[in-house]
């Protein structure tokens, strides 16, 4: 249906580094061991039938399904709606992976406009804030929303989030 309905945005699944698996997330994870670079969780809520997909365990089988200097990126929820939940979940994360942070973004369609990130980081010594590389003019050209400063300043807090999510 995006493909249809919002091409530019479904232009990724045309990449074919791409590969989108609809499944058993947990059970896909433990049958690939250091397989990926890159794995983002776009799952329904930390509550309920989804809860296993936000708990240590699932983490561990992502961080072990991770290459070394690999990135996992879970939805986190919203910083104005769901501190409460935010703070167990980059807890749990925390446990595991090397470097941890939580961004957000403005997304108008979602509760309150907003929508956050939760970032793990195997090894390395650069921390989600810092973009590992840079588009070239080319690229950024055609890019909509992304920029390496937005990038940056995704992962700056309200106080009250900071406080809440890691003090």
């Amino acid at each position: 249906t995006s493909k249809k309905y919002l091409p530019n945005m479904a232009c990724g699944y045309d990449d074919p580094r791409v590969t989108v698996v609809v499944g058993d997330g947990a059970k896909f994870m433990n049958e690939n061991q250091d397989s990926f670079d890159v794995i983002i969780t776009d799952s329904s809520d930390p509550v309920g039938p989804a809860s296993v997909l936000f708990e240590e365990p699932f983490y561990i089988s992502m961080h072990r399904s991770l290459r070394e200097g690999g990135i996992v990126c879970t939805q986190g929820e919203c910083v104005f709606l769901h501190v409460d939940l935010i703070r167990p979940l980059v807890k749990a994360i925390s446990t595991t992976f090397s470097h941890v942070g939580y961004a957000y973004t403005t997304i108008p369609t979602y509760p309150s406009g907003q929508i956050g990130f939760i970032i793990g980081m195997k090894g390395g010594s650069n921390k989600p804030e810092t973009p590992l590389r840079f588009p070239t003019e080319e690229v950024q050209a055609k890019l909509q929303y992304y920029t390496p400063e937005i990038h940056a300043a995704s992962f700056v807090l309200p106080a009250f989030a900071k406080r809440a999510i890691f003090d």
